[in-house]
């Protein structure tokens, strides 16, 4: 007798639920996407018990035909394709008429939907994946979801499902990703009687990710807009004091689609390479919208990873949408004071003491004011996140409190002492020191000292009578050249120095503490960066050629790319497992070819980078030293016309916000915040 069976139709799909549902959150997932491929615009979801006992979601979609209901939970049945050509175009969310069926095999699932022109609804019940009944009833317009005891006819699956606490974290995050991805639908979230998220839905993607993410979040966004090669990109950054230790506020949409993209993660990071630390990952809400034909999204069960027919042309439109967004944003991160208890140390200045004149009681009310706006999630009723984002705590009473702060019970003026924080004072002095012949970039990093010693000739030019004397500490070199003049409508001071570390300058009707190594390094950076691009073709013929092993496939990708990695400056000739170098990019240390031509071959091979990107990111990294070696340091003194030269050049270049390493080059704190810091305001 033969040992192959052929299942049966329930277990089939029982097998073929455990594909697309496998704990509450998919389920969520599934429905949120039909809900949205019916055009609707507010779409309510909730849960009990984690989403195993109960979920509901409802939509004003186009709702559904009461003849096609049974039709519905059968599988593979969909109103989103009929032929095999249109998988070649696919826009909606949904499309294999999988996802009812699934749910409705493991659960107790009713359906209740109706159409805009029909005169009532229609309520399908299923128990099991078996139709107990199809009844008239009233409704509004669109289609309601109910799914219930979910796995109950599965245990094995159902003991595999975590707390419910977990599983409505879970379902939560789902619902933020698909928010994000369609801000022009209102969604909401309960959770076990609670609102746990709402949405306005009025299309402006920066409400929506305040809504989610919060005030502080979404203050620190750089906006993103770049198209072309037929490939948009749209949403927003994260600026570089908004980085998290891993990738999870990384959200990339593909034509609508929240996805999970190597080749995206791969090219916002390298375009963060010289603008955050190393060890951070940036932040980022990004829209891709590519031909529909060139991206195939039924590669993965949950539809999570999509497969790209160009993918280095998705890649370079995202680095360089990115990189140019970081290049010119010029917002400074603000200078935060620190928010603590009362009488800890670094706490605000109305924390630590009571003024005198002013009663405790409407000091504290103050206080509950100030804790009221910085612990709000979401703009108050008719405040969208554009302006409340940067509300002070008086403008939020004043606006949206009213008068409340004086209606507080009058008390008998007491005065209190003053507590003063004990404030240590740090002088940290960074000096790095070179490896000399033993670092693959040796040479490069001594060919850029050359070039930054050379500048220093101009401080000769300097009359004696202004010159200051320095300490024997200052270094022997400084890059310097003749201050330009500052645009007429940027009037500033120079206030003075901290520790010979940070400079203060007032700027109209804010300040700045600038860290002057971090600023000289970035300008010393951006200065021989652009050198670099001017000469990026120049290559050195070497004596001898140089054998590189490598692998098959690597030692074919470098044959297939021979014209791209040529006009980087390298020349070499392909053997089986071996590539003989000939010519090598100007700068480059002979010990550096093995490593480098890998990394490109593997970059390529991978889609995350082309042989000139991988070349200019080689060569940042060896200008971060040059540039930090050759800056001022930090804790030194130097003469005045030094400082006012550096002044002067981030006025002249106000996108100037961050060093090579990632540390904020300045700080501003607003004259407004300052008074309203000592309750002037």
């Amino acid at each position: 007798m033969g040992k192959i069976n052929v299942l049966s139709f329930a277990v089939a799909n029982l097998i073929a639920a455990g594909e697309v549902v496998d704990r509450p959150a998919s389920v969520i997932k599934e429905l949120l996407e039909n809900a949205i491929d019916s055009g609707a615009d507010r779409i309510t979801v909730e849960i009990q018990n984690g989403g195993v006992t109960f979920m509901r979601v409802s939509d004003n979609g186009c709702g559904i035909e009461p003849d096609d209901l049974p039709v519905a939970i059968r599988r593979h049945a969909t109103s989103k394709i009929r032929e095999a050509e249109d998988l070649d175009g696919i826009m909606t969310l949904g499309f294999r008429g999988e996802a009812l069926a699934a749910i409705a095999s493991v659960s107790h699932m009713r359906i209740i939907s109706k159409t805009a022109d029909a005169e009532s609804g229609a309520m399908l019940d299923s128990l099991g994946g078996e139709i107990l009944g199809v009844y008239e009833r009233a409704a509004s317009n669109g289609t309601t979801v109910i799914v219930e005891d979910l796995f109950a006819n599965v245990p094995a699956r159902r003991k595999f499902l975590k707390k419910d606490v977990t599983e409505a974290t879970a379902i939560c995050a789902a619902v933020e990703k698909i928010a994000l991805s369609k801000p022009h639908i209102a969604f909401k979230l309960i959770v076990d009687g609670n609102i746990r998220l709402e949405t306005v839905g009025d299309g402006n993607l920066r409400n929506a990710v305040y809504s989610i993410f919060g005030r502080e979040f979404a203050s620190k966004l750089i906006a993103v807009e770049s198209e072309g090669e037929g490939i948009s990109v749209s949403g927003f950054i994260g600026r570089s004091d908004n980085v998290r230790p891993n990738r999870n506020y990384q959200n990339f949409f593909i034509n609508g689609r929240y996805v999970k993209s190597k080749t995206a993660c791969a090219a916002i990071e390298q375009a963060y390479t010289s603008y955050i630390p190393p060890e951070k990952f940036p932040c980022c809400v990004l829209y891709i919208n590519v031909n529909p034909a060139t991206v195939d999204v039924n590669v993965h069960p949950a539809k999570l990873e999509v497969k790209f027919s160009n993918e280095k042309l998705v890649f370079e439109a995202i680095y360089y949408a990115v990189k140019n967004a970081l290049e010119e944003n010029k917002t400074r991160p603000d200078f935060t004071m620190p928010q603590k208890s009362v009488g800890g140390f670094g706490g605000r200045v109305s924390d630590m003491r009571v003024p005198v004149g002013d009663t405790r009681a409407e000091s504290l009310k103050k206080r509950q004011l100030e804790a009221d706006l910085y612990s709000v999630s979401e703009p108050p009723k008719g405040a969208t996140a554009d302006k409340f984002v940067h509300m002070t705590a008086e403008e939020y009473a004043r606006e949206y409190v009213g008068a409340r702060a004086s209606d507080a019970p009058k008390a008998e003026p007491k005065q209190e002492l003053e507590r003063e924080p004990k404030q240590e004072q740090k002088q940290e002095e960074k000096q790095k020191e070179t490896s000399g012949g033993e670092s693959p970039i040796a040479r490069e990093i001594a060919r850029v000292e050359a070039s930054v010693s050379s500048y220093s000739s101009e401080l000769n030019a300097v009359p004696a009578e202004q010159k200051t004397a320095v300490t024997e500490e200052a270094p022997r070199s400084v890059v310097i050249e003749e201050a330009p003049q500052t645009p007429k409508s940027l009037k500033y001071r120079i206030v003075g120095e901290l520790f010979n570390s940070y400079v203060v300058v007032e700027l109209g009707e804010k300040m700045l503490l600038i860290d002057k190594h971090a600023a000289h390094e970035r300008v010393i950076f951006e200065r021989l960066k652009a050198g670099m691009r001017d000469k990026q073709h120049a290559s050195q013929l070497l004596m001898l050629p140089i054998e590189v092993m490598m692998t098959t496939d690597e030692v074919a990708v470098l044959s297939e790319y021979r014209t791209e990695i040529e006009a980087v400056g390298f020349e070499f000739t392909c053997g089986r497992n071996t590539v003989s170098v000939s010519a090598v990019p100007e700068g480059i240390s002979l010990d550096a070819v093995s490593d480098m031509l890998a990394i490109i071959a593997e970059r390529i091979k991978g889609n995350t980078g082309t042989a000139m990107l991988t070349r200019d990111i080689i060569f940042e990294k060896a200008l971060y030293q040059a540039s930090c070696k050759a800056a001022i340091k930090a804790g030194r003194e130097y003469p005045p016309e030094y400082v006012a030269w550096l002044v002067d050049k981030l006025m002249e270049l106000p996108d100037i916000t961050f060093c090579p390493h990632g540390r904020p080059v300045a700080m501003e704190l607003s004259k407004k915040r300052i008074d309203h810091q000592f309750e002037r305001t």
